[in-house]
């Protein structure tokens, strides 16, 4: 058994924490009452799973846990008549439960109904985002405020200051009604692309993907797409994801380094993915305007079809980044663009582009500006800056394998360099 606070022990709890809740919830009715009563789960794995080990089910010991919870709960909130008539039963069926273990936590699977339940009205959608990304996707408050490129602490503070939101509204977290979850939808799309994005380029750890972030977050997107089959945005959501996980076996090597698209083995790239990415997006630009996740979809459908680098359709790559620029008003959209414009215009005129990129406050400073800034440089020409960059690049990112390969970009231009004076 691993250790308590070990990655494998919080991945373990992690994995199953999500469905656990969704349960909870179905349960009692209440998600506030269902999160309290797993957090009481959770706490109690964490002390007697070290010493006892993991139970062969852990969702089901924590749901059972979590019924017990909730029938104390209402045992100490309810007046001594309603508690002798009403909480043997709550009891018996907390026992019951026990009883049937992981059966009665598989029975359903409610974790895209709770990612509707947190998108309350009460709050705005990126409050929403950020409470629902901490509460359900597995990410940390620090993964949470890198996303929305924000301190950690003011992300602490968003996702404190919802949860009040929501207790003074006066509105449960109660599960939405089906006619509710229409005004909830591009909430719940913004999550899962944050959840899957956190995924495909994991901002911080040993790892530089965390497949158990996209993997769901693809499976969501499934079944928000059967939800809604005539949604054009959620078909060229699921379609992004397809498009970009499809490259996932070749972005790594043997040893998990990060291996650039245009060093990829594209023999290694899912093609089944990339059929099916490409027919959504195909059938869902067909029924008019592109939204943002179609237009995504359509850049990374263009990258998926090219024999290479070399033979991408970078003009239209570019023409597609800045209708999405103009969409999103994002500067991280921005930086892509201009290291799209860097293929179509050359890297002089994308270096003239980032220097005026960098008067916005939301990204300047960040260190993708170094990355980006470091490629341009080094295919201008200019090795010396591009070292200084990458070696700025590396000190930024807190994901290790991205680091690695910055330093060793910069390493192997300074090798060029000493061979070329020798």
């Amino acid at each position: 058994m691993a250790a308590s606070g070990s990655p494998e022990f919080e991945e373990l709890l992690r994995d199953h924490a999500p469905r656990v809740l969704g349960a909870l919830a179905r349960r009692c009715g209440d998600f506030s009452a269902a999160e309290d009563a797993l957090q009481e789960a959770l706490l109690a794995a964490h002390v007697e799973w070290p010493a006892a080990g993991a139970p062969a089910n852990p969702g089901g010991w924590l749901y059972r846990v979590g019924c017990r919870r909730l029938a104390d709960a209402q045992e100490s909130e309810s007046a001594r008549k309603r508690r002798e008539s009403h909480v043997g039963e709550a009891r018996a069926e907390a026992r019951a439960a026990a009883d049937s273990g992981e059966d009665a936590l598989m029975e359903h699977d409610d974790t895209l109904l709770l990612f509707f339940t947190c998108c309350h009205p009460a709050l705005t959608a990126h409050s929403a985002t950020a409470l629902t990304l901490r509460a359900l996707g597995g990410l940390t408050t620090a993964e949470i405020a890198r996303a929305f490129l924000v301190p950690e602490a003011t992300m602490a503070q968003r996702i404190s200051r919802a949860k009040q939101t929501i207790v003074d509204s006066g509105r449960s977290l109660a599960l939405p009604a089906e006619s509710e979850r229409a005004s909830r939808l591009e909430s719940v799309m913004q999550i899962l692309y944050l959840m899957f994005n956190e995924g495909h380029l994991g901002s911080s750890g040993p790892s530089l993907v965390r497949v158990e972030l996209s993997s769901e977050a693809i499976r969501l997107a499934r079944l928000l797409r059967a939800a809604q089959p005539a949604d054009a945005e959620v078909a060229g959501l699921l379609a992004l994801m397809l498009l970009s996980d499809a490259r996932r076996p070749a972005r790594t090597g043997p040893d998990g380094e990060l291996v650039p698209l245009h060093e990829q083995d594209r023999a290694r790239w899912d093609r089944a993915a990339i059929a099916e990415g490409t027919q959504l997006i195909s059938t869902a630009l067909e029924r008019g305007a592109a939204g943002i996740y179609q237009l995504q979809a359509a850049i990374a459908a263009l990258h998926d079809e090219a024999p290479s680098v070399a033979e991408t359709d970078w003009p239209r790559v570019l023409a597609l980044y800045r209708l999405l620029e103009r969409a999103t008003g994002n500067p991280m959209v921005s930086l892509n663009r201009i290291a799209a414009q860097a293929m179509v215009d050359g890297p002089t005129k994308a270096l003239e582009a980032l220097a005026e990129l960098e008067r916005d406050a939301r990204i300047a400073g960040h260190f993708r500006i170094a990355v980006v800034r470091a490629h341009l440089l080094e295919l201008a020409g200019e090795r010396e800056r591009a070292i200084r960059e990458y070696r700025q690049a590396a000190n930024g990112t807190a994901n290790l394998p991205e680091r690695s390969y910055l330093i060793t970009k910069a390493a192997r231009l300074e090798g060029t360099d000493t061979a070329g004076s020798a």
